[in-house]
């Protein structure tokens, strides 16, 4: 198989063609990592491949689910299988290895997938684009020096560079939808627990941060979703799930809807025309289908609120980073840490409760006032991101002139303006493709709604995928294109 038929395949495809005998396992490890040989130069995507899971695999370690012996990077953090490396980005944490198998990776393997490397991501994913002083700047497939997002872009970088179909992301304030804006793929941020993070966790950034995947298509989320969605011993809290498999609503469209649409700054960031131009032939579309489509802002005063509750985010920092500097072996300091997370540190290292429970105090009213919105509405369409991707640099965490005054306005604002709220909320968002600016990148848009309703967008999704179809765009930095 040569890579621009290898390319062309969704998750779901190879594994057809895996489960036909018409290639094996091993065949499509040894295609990635010349895919990965390929293009990832221009990248910079992927940051270690595993060579027992390319040349050494043995194919009868595999799971049997729908995925098997497909191609699948792990997001460098948190860590999945015993004795990995994983490295968060940072210095700090250069050459540690992982200490115990989570619930997701053994979902992971369960589901057949061939985790055979990891992919690029900043320093402990506390920002909106996959830059690190470790190994680099990752890049867009659409243009070269500009910013794959973050901070999930190593992944959905390769995804849609024809690297792998599918990848690992994590998302605590849109990791994993802004580089799918960015990059021109599918990126679902499932429900607050809707997948486990057992079993060394109960959440992640205090219900904040969800696992899932980066695809090409909404029927290898869906599948993907029922294949992780799957509560685990221990877990703090079960929430409903629909009767069926979430694979299963993509064969029938949603029920009329009612559509509440906006493009309003909701952290001072101005919504780029040619973006408030697609969000509304979305919406136009939408109603055309039959659904009830009104423009209406959710309330969230978007900055106050982030500068509050980033408290949230920062509360125990300082204790994860001395845990990881003892595994390491390396001293915290500007050799080890960024500038602006050396900054976080040290703000870290001085809050106190009097900090963190007025933080989470906002949060919850923030998340009140923001779900208030679906009482009046099944979907909240909104742009993914106000812009377009911007060149390297602009939200890197190695700038000097970012502190914790301004860390929210400068490193956050522009790219979880649109998808933060759903972090708050705890409800299920996803990006798609729809669209192509006049420069040449691509336009994300979002479709948000309640919690535990991920069918319900993953329909309305399925139906955009036809209507306005994305699967046969190729950016420049693609593997067919060398």
């Amino acid at each position: 198989m040569k890579l621009d038929e290898y390319a062309s395949y969704d998750a779901l495809g190879l594994a057809e063609l895996v489960a036909k005998k018409q290639i094996t396992p091993r065949e499509l490890a040894h295609i990635a990592r010349d895919a990965i040989n390929t293009i990832d130069g221009e990248l910079n995507a992927v940051v270690e491949t595993y060579d027992d899971r390319i040349e050494g695999l043995d194919e009868t370690t595999l799971g049997e689910g729908p995925f098997r012996g497909v191609p699948f990077l792990i997001k460098d953090v948190f860590g999945h299988e015993t004795g990995r490396k994983i490295e968060f980005g940072s210095r700090l944490c250069e050459g540690m290895l992982v200490e115990d198998n989570t619930h997701v990776g053994d979902l992971f393997k369960a589901s057949g997938l061939n985790i055979l490397g990891r992919s690029n991501t900043p320093e402990y994913s506390m920002a909106g684009t996959a830059e690190n002083a470790l190994y680099g700047d990752t890049s867009t497939p659409w243009k070269k020096g500009y910013s794959a997002g973050g901070s999930t872009g190593g992944g959905m970088a390769a995804v849609v560079a024809g690297i792998v179909p599918i990848a690992h992301g994590t998302d605590i304030a849109g990791s994993i939808r802004i580089p799918a804006s960015w990059c021109g793929g599918v990126g679902l941020k499932p429900s607050r627990g809707r997948i486990s993070f057992g079993p060394t966790l109960d959440e992640n950034g205090f219900g904040l941060a969800v696992n899932h995947v980066q695809t090409k298509t909404i029927r290898d989320t869906a599948t993907m979703l029922d294949c992780l969605a799957v509560p685990q011993t221990g877990d703090p809290f079960l929430i409903p799930r629909p009767d069926r498999a979430y694979a299963d609503f993509l064969n029938s469209p949603p029920r009329n809807l009612r559509i509440g649409w906006s493009v309003d700054p909701l952290m001072g960031v101005k919504t780029d025309p040619e973006i408030v131009q697609l969000v509304e032939k979305v919406a136009t579309l939408l109603e055309e289908m039959g659904h009830e489509v009104t423009n209406q802002s959710p309330v969230f005063d978007g900055l106050n609120s982030v500068r509050k509750f980033a408290d949230v985010w920062f509360f125990g920092f300082d204790q994860r980073l001395h845990s990881y500097s003892l595994r390491s072996g390396h001293k915290i300091g500007p050799d080890t840490l960024e500038p602006v997370i050396l900054k976080i540190y040290e703000h870290a290292c001085a809050m106190t409760a009097a900090d963190f429970f007025p933080a989470m105090a906002e949060m919850n009213s923030a998340r009140r006032r923001l779900a208030a919105f679906y009482d009046q509405f099944d979907i909240w369409l909104s742009p993914t991101m106000a812009r377009v991707c911007e060149p390297h640099g602009n939200y890197n965490l190695g700038r000097s002139d970012v502190d914790m005054d301004n860390y929210v306005e400068e490193i956050l604002a522009v790219p979880c303006q649109f998808t933060v709220p759903h972090n708050i909320m705890g409800t299920p968002a996803i990006s798609l493709p729809l669209g192509m600016h006049s420069t040449g990148l691509p336009i994300g848009i979002q479709l948000g709604t309640r919690g535990a309703d991920e069918h319900i967008i993953l329909q309305l999704a399925a139906v955009l995928e036809q209507a306005m179809p994305w699967v046969d765009r190729i950016p420049p930095l693609h593997v067919s294109q060398t």
